[in-house]
């Protein structure tokens, strides 16, 4: 009864913190479309790397609408919105913050480091930041 009073107070930081934990169910998807490609054709190509993206993100997307923000947005205006952020998503971590990686190594941080721990936390901090609000206002507006 407690946990159910705190949740129903604080719905936007319950929000967060469900966001957060059921964006693994999107890892899990990716990893395991991953190992079945890699399995199937013998490597980890783009189309593998790629399909494995799309499912996390198709994944993602159910998991957020329907689990995290309980939205009755309409599926044909919603989804545009969501490739919109995936494409975001996806260009922010493969070009913007690995520059910002280079510049860092540029100014002499350890290279194991910056590409090990800084730019996989910074891209994963600044897809938190982007996506969270987001899909709360944008995409999945509760009901």
């Amino acid at each position: 009864m407690a946990f159910r009073q705190w949740k129903e107070e604080h719905q936007a930081i319950w929000e967060f913190i469900l966001f957060n934990i059921l964006s693994n169910v999107s890892t899990a998807a990716r990893f395991v479309v991953t190992w079945v490609g890699t399995a199937a054709t013998g490597g980890a190509g783009m189309g593998v790397v790629f399909l494995a993206e799309l499912a996390s993100q198709v994944v993602n997307y159910f998991v957020q609408m329907k689990f995290v923000f309980k939205s009755t947005a309409d599926f044909s205006k919603s989804a545009p919105k969501y490739v919109v952020l995936a494409v975001i998503i996806i260009v922010m971590n493969s070009v913007i913050v690995p520059r910002v990686g280079e510049l860092l190594i540029a100014a002499g941080l350890a290279a194991g480091l910056v590409n090990g721990v800084v730019v996989p936390v910074a891209g994963t901090v600044l897809a938190v930041v982007i996506s969270f609000p987001l899909l709360k206002f944008w995409i999945a507006p509760g009901k």
